[in-house]
């Protein structure tokens, strides 16, 4: 065909017609030749010589026309009529066979015509070949069959869901047709296919669920349930589109878990209560992660959670309850036990449910946080009488001292004070239970006596144990908290040196030697606990002992007779004093006898044997050098000390254990009216024995000492908060007070107020004129 001649339009579309005839037969299988390149170079030359013709023979319209004409001739005649006569999975075979031979005939049409696409399209603005081929069948095919589809691949879908085997390549295929029909565009795709799936997918899971709550326990449901949802992600992965994946997760969840999520956690006998009561780890961990897709999901459950903790917390607490009421007529140091395994269970609550929130519940702040509420709950009831603040201090006490009542080895006292061996966690369980007491300044004090008690007696196990905890205590709490411990610790190391120096200075001076083992600890006054000094009235010739105020020392001089102690120990502490002359000038000692020791050899009739006693045994021990028998009063007047003292003291000597003095009447208590005599009988198997004093209950004094801090400590927050503020309003006021003061302590709001109207008295508030609720600050 010769290009210069003028091709008409009837002449030249029956040659297009001969090659498009040609595609359809290899299109339908029939035995047909492939096209050759100069098939293809002729009919796409025939095409651009009748577009390039001059007007009136440019046939660039109505060839556009007739390719879109082709296709729909195509779709009508074969393509329609092959797909009424099909149903179901033939029907959606046959769809995807026709839609893949559809974009071959597009695609070979689109290449014969691409003059038109290049040029005259691209003038007039019109929709492309490729899109007009895709027009015609979505039109014409997709538009009449696509419900019919849809319903066909959505059975299919349930067939699967219920267990069959289907052809998920067919359903992927299929499904492509809806997101290529949009071209570029998924509204078909959502619209007509997806929007159904959800509906179908509400309906299903909808059956189900109603079929399993009834039927189910909890744990298996869930199993259901997560198996429901991994099919269906499945699912997506293999044949869905995509962008379909979390509208479907979400239908499938809520069906099957926000519709039930409070018959499923409430189940009697295997709903979330039961779970963790029976340590169900696995069910747990699976209840997260179910519950943690769905709005709010968690809430219910972490809130089960701290039901559950603080139910098993209080159980706790009342068991220690009857424990220590049925023990009140046994010692005191059994019902001290009883609180110590309290504290131990506590420890043991917090381990196992911590686990818990690290590993079923991924370390989620709201189970972190239910936590702490349900222990806040139960952690600052106390026990028999005793604050959560004490009992947590005492129990710090028996693990870090020697021979603690739980006689604990090194091994055993890691595993109680931290699990780092363990899990490498660096805190301290204790330092962990303190988080959740709001009387932390209490703790503070409790712990910081019976720290001065394992340092000064020599009872601390492990002095690495002490430091860990008060660097755990620091972290925790601030420096603040421990400063006072941090510099008891660091004195003890001080005197130790001190120690060594003072036996240096003996050495080289002979002649100042007090001929006896003299250790002296000197500690710093604003670290330790206050103690008494200046109450003991030695006998005349100890009167020179007693010094000045300002640092303490305490004196230990073994194996004294009793007829001799008086003048060794004036010597030790002249001694002493010259010696610490020399290394400082400016600081002044204090000679604490309640915390002094003495061995002393009592000389009885059977045998003598060495006593270690305190200075105040030993003072009362003296006195009866001078004397065979002393009244109750007379013992008083000489030792000048106070009726809580003497009856200590004479308790220990004369009721206890061992009775090295007679008293009458020989009852069990220290009376007023009582005369004692030296025991000249006493004997005992033992060469050496302790005689202890009974411990003071020193808990009045430290809660007092506390209320005491606190009204500084409440002032100094309220002068802080108004002096930078300026002009409070009451409530504001309090509000502010409660939360800088909180990391410490709770404060009462009466005390507050209280405080609120001191600093007005003392001119560093004043109320305003107008509203008696609004505090002004004085500079």
């Amino acid at each position: 065909m010769n290009h210069r001649t003028t091709i008409d339009l009837e002449h030249g579309w029956d040659f297009m017609q001969r090659g498009i005839t040609k595609l359809k037969n290899i299109l339908e299988g029939e035995p047909e030749p492939q096209f050759s390149s100069e098939d293809y170079m002729l009919l796409y030359t025939t095409i651009y010589n009748m577009c390039t013709q001059k007007p009136p023979h440019d046939y660039s319209q109505q060839l556009y026309d007739k390719y879109r004409e082709s296709f729909e001739e195509y779709i009508t005649a074969t393509v329609l009529p092959s797909l009424r006569e099909k149903h179901d999975e033939f029907m959606l075979r046959e769809l995807v066979k026709r839609w893949s031979n559809h974009k071959v005939m597009v695609r070979w049409l689109s290449r014969f015509f691409h003059y038109l696409d290049r040029y005259f399209i691209a003038r007039r603005s019109l929709p492309g070949l490729n899109e007009v081929g895709l027009t015609c069948f979505r039109d014409l095919v997709y538009q009449e069959l696509s419900g019919k589809v849809r319903d066909a691949v959505i059975s299919l879908i349930d067939q699967e869901r219920e267990g069959e085997q289907i052809d998920r390549a067919l359903l992927k295929n299929v499904l492509d047709i809806y997101v290529e029909i949009g071209m570029g565009s998924m509204d078909h795709y959502e619209t007509d296919f997806e929007a159904a799936l959800l509906k179908d997918t509400s309906a299903y899971y909808s059956r189900k669920a109603s079929n399993w709550i009834l039927e189910d326990s909890c744990p298996d449901y869930m199993l259901k349930a997560e198996e429901c949802l991994k099919r269906e992600k499945d699912r997506v992965s293999h044949y869905l589109h995509s962008s379909s994946e979390t509208k479907l997760l979400e239908k499938v969840q809520h069906e099957l878990l926000s519709v039930y999520a409070t018959q499923l956690l409430e189940k009697e006998q295997s709903g979330c209560h039961a779970l963790l009561r029976d340590d169900k780890v696995e069910d747990l961990s699976r209840m997260y992660r179910l519950f943690s897709k769905i709005p709010r999901g968690l809430d219910p459950v972490a809130n089960i959670f701290k039901q559950h903790v603080t139910a098993e917390g209080t159980a706790l607490v009342k068991q220690a309850e009857d424990a220590a009421s049925n023990k009140k007529a046994e010692k005191r140091d059994v019902v001290g036990l009883q609180e110590q395994v309290f504290v131990r269970k506590v420890i043991e609550l917090h381990d196992k449910y911590l686990a818990y929130v690290n590993n079923c519940f991924q370390n989620h702040t709201l189970f972190h946080k239910a936590l702490k509420e349900a222990f806040e709950l139960f952690c600052n009831k106390g026990v028999a009488g005793s604050s959560s603040a004490e009992l947590l201090a005492t129990f710090c006490d028996n693990i870090l001292k020697k021979g603690g009542s739980e006689k604990l080895s090194d091994e055993a006292i890691e595993e109680t004070l931290e699990k780092e061996k363990a899990d490498n966690r660096s805190h301290l369980q204790v330092v962990k239970l303190l988080a959740y007491i709001s009387d932390k300044d209490l703790f503070a004090e409790f712990y910081r006596k019976k720290l001065a008690r394992r340092l000064l007696f020599d009872k601390s196990a492990n002095d690495e144990h002490e430091r860990s905890i008060l660097t755990k205590l620091k972290q925790q709490c601030g420096g603040q908290f421990t400063s006072k411990m941090e510099g008891m610790v660091t004195d003890l190391t001080l005197a130790r040196e001190n120690q060594a120096s003072f036996e240096e200075y003996l050495s080289n001076n002979p002649a100042a030697n007090p001929g006896i083992d003299l250790t002296v600890t000197v500690l710093t006054t604003g670290f330790w606990p206050s103690y008494k000094s200046f109450d003991l009235n030695l006998p005349a010739e100890m009167n020179d002992a007693c010094f000045f105020a300002g640092v303490i020392f305490l004196l230990k001089h073994p194996v004294i007779d009793a007829f001799s102690a008086a003048h060794y120990q004036v010597r030790c502490v002249e001694v002493f004093k010259e010696f610490y002359q020399t290394k400082t000038k400016h600081r002044k000692l204090t000679w604490i006898y309640s915390l002094g020791t003495c061995n002393i050899n009592g000389k009885f009739e059977p045998k003598t044997i060495e006593l270690v006693v305190t200075t105040y045994q030993a003072s009362a021990l003296l006195l009866f050098n001078a004397s065979d028998r002393l009244s109750y009063q007379e013992i008083m007047a000489q030792l000048n000390l106070s009726d809580d003292d003497v009856v200590r003291l004479l308790h220990s000597l004369s009721c206890a254990k061992y009775k090295i003095l007679n008293k009458e009447p020989s009852t069990k208590t220290i009376s007023p009216t009582d005369v004692f005599e030296f025991n000249t009988k006493f004997t005992d198997k033992m060469r050496r024995i302790k005689i202890p004093l009974p411990p003071v209950d020193e808990k009045k004094k430290v809660i007092e000492d506390v209320d005491k801090d606190r009204r500084y400590a409440i002032d100094a927050s309220i002068v802080r908060i108004m002096k930078s503020r300026k002009v409070l309003g009451y409530q504001q006021l309090v509000m502010e007070c409660v939360e800088q003061l909180g990391r410490m302590f709770k404060p009462d709001v009466k005390a507050i107020k209280k405080r609120i109207e001191d600093l007005i008295t003392r001119d560093y508030l004043e109320r305003d004129k107008d509203n008696p609720n609004l505090f002004k600050y004085l500079a």
